[in-house]
């Protein structure tokens, strides 16, 4: 509960920071003649967005399981975390495209106010990720928002780098130029989460060895036989799996027995919290674990 309340402190906190750097590098960007720093104020904008949906989503996602969504909507995190990235990227575009604009057409740029807007901002948003660093490892919604404002301080940086050379030399190219590789970074980063999330809604299977699986699960001396095994996420966290084992004609009190073994190795080697386990006993027996579709599917009928 404590650690709801920090959270959502935390989200409040940033939301309003972000606000008014929106707002402050958009008069400053104005004012200054600086595409990078109203290229920043947008990008600040839809950080603004972002963190809405994600402290919208951080609630809806720990709300208990019901009949209807028995697995919770923890899935709600990572549609976010993909509406979050699939905007970065969009906002990369418009960046690059504007930026290479401004190279051909260049515009007069005031350095001074460039520099003190792109340092209060800097400060503001290095704040705002820090704010929100602590949960970034361990939830993919809450690391989406956090490179959102990861990014915006490094762009920060690059502008008051920029507007450095702006005051002193006048080299008003530089100006877009940052925002075009400002547009990069932020491509750059949001890739890898879209392609992360792709994966989970996508209910592919995480990364783990179905070899060794099948090894640690046949040490157990029960076990004559796995296959069909299948593991996927409910999010970046959160493992599943299903398997089926051929055993002898046992009683159910000792096949219990076996299937809490198949928890525990699960459960301690591949972090795997929830298992779906089915016992046979010549069905499916010497079958390979990781079947093609069609075997698959042809196993299925005979089964039947």
């Amino acid at each position: 509960m404590e650690q709801s309340k920090n959270t959502n402190l935390r989200f409040l906190s940033v939301t309003t920071l972000n606000v008014l750097i929106t707002f402050f590098e958009l008069v400053g960007g104005l004012l200054s003649g600086s595409l990078s720093l109203i290229s920043d104020a947008f990008h600040n904008f839809s950080d603004t967005f972002s963190i809405v949906l994600s402290y919208i989503a951080n609630l809806i996602g720990h709300k208990k399981a019901t009949p209807k969504n028995s697995y919770g909507y923890r899935r709600v995190e990572i549609l976010t975390a993909l509406l979050s990235s699939i905007i970065l990227i969009l906002i990369s575009l418009f960046l690059l495209f504007e930026g290479i604009n401004r190279i051909q057409h260049p515009e007069t740029v005031k350095g001074a106010i460039m520099f003190w807007v792109a340092v209060v901002s800097f400060i503001a948003n290095l704040g705002a990720a820090l704010l929100l660093h602590v949960g970034a490892s361990n939830n993919l919604n809450i690391k989406a928002t956090y490179l959102h404002l990861l990014s915006d301080s490094l762009a920060s940086v690059g502008v008051i780098i920029g507007s450095i050379f702006i005051y002193f030399f006048n080299l008003t190219w530089i100006d877009p130029v940052i925002t075009i590789l400002v547009s990069l970074y932020i491509a750059y980063e949001s890739l890898p989460i879209i392609q992360q999330t792709f994966r989970i809604l996508m209910e592919g299977s995480p990364d783990i060895d179905v070899d060794h699986v099948k090894n640690d699960l046949l040490a157990i001396p029960e076990i004559k036989d796995v296959h069909h095994f299948h593991s996927w996420s409910i999010n970046e966290n959160e493992l599943m799996a299903s398997v089926h084992v051929n055993l002898s004609d046992l009683p159910l009190s000792e096949t219990e027995k076996i299937y809490s073994s198949i928890e525990n190795i699960l459960k301690d080697k591949y972090n795997i919290r929830h298992v779906t386990i089915q016992a046979e006993c010549t069905r499916g027996l010497k079958k390979a674990m990781c079947l093609s579709s069609e075997d698959e599917t042809e196993n299925l009928k005979n089964d039947k």
